[in-house]
């Protein structure tokens, strides 16, 4: 894998894919005539780029707090938030060539990520003050399991910013635009125009809707 600066973050070095790396061996189709998808692991993408940027550009949003990146994928967020001045970073990824990503990724980086290597959204959250989640609303089963678990960190008293590029599952009703960046994603077409993604606050569920929802169950 190469070593290089992610785009629109000088400041993050990532071992990310190219062409002589052959990550797609690591993934199986289900479909042998359907050419594999890399590993997500090994690109940054949009959510966690414009997230890790809000970071670094906000280092008061993270600094000596604990902070979960949850979803971390390649941790680019969580080194975000370590370089930003949190207190303690935790990494959430199940993927185990995504876990050995991130140890690499931190040590290029001079920052310390303890992970949890496991599911965390069906259990309670950590002992965090603010969780940082990137891109992790790009599916409907994903989305259903991440946004209760969301519900009980703000029940803690936790914190939750969403870095997204507006996918198709992303819970816009719930969110706060804070601020957006161009920022290039992965998949979009070298030298394609970039569209502008969000740092969104996540915030309680508005009483009326909650109440819609017990009444249609």
């Amino acid at each position: 894998m190469l070593i290089a600066p992610v785009p629109s973050l000088p400041e993050i070095l990532l071992y990310t894919a190219h062409p002589a790396t052959g990550l797609r061996r690591l993934v199986e189709a289900e479909d042998e005539e359907v050419d594999p998808q890399p590993p997500y692991w090994a690109y940054p993408w949009a959510g966690g780029a414009v997230l890790a940027r809000y970071v670094l550009d906000r280092p008061e949003s993270v600094a000596g707090l604990r902070v979960l990146d949850l979803g971390a994928g390649s941790g680019l967020v969580g080194i975000a938030a370590a370089k930003a001045g949190a207190s303690a970073v935790i990494a959430a990824e199940i993927d185990r060539n995504g876990i050995a990503a991130i140890g690499l990724n931190s040590l290029a980086n001079g920052v310390e990520i303890t992970i949890i290597d496991k599911d965390i959204t069906m259990g309670p959250p950590p002992a965090v003050d603010l969780v940082l989640a990137g891109d992790v609303f790009y599916g409907r089963e994903v989305a259903e399991r991440v946004i209760p678990f969301l519900d009980r960190c703000m029940a803690a008293g936790i914190d939750v910013l969403v870095g997204d590029p507006r996918r198709n599952d992303l819970p816009l009703s719930r969110l706060r635009l804070l601020a957006e960046y161009q920022v290039p994603d992965f998949g979009d077409a070298k030298g394609a125009v970039t569209k502008p993604s969000g740092v969104f606050s996540f915030e309680q569920e508005d009483a009326d809707a909650r109440l819609k929802t017990n009444h249609s169950e």
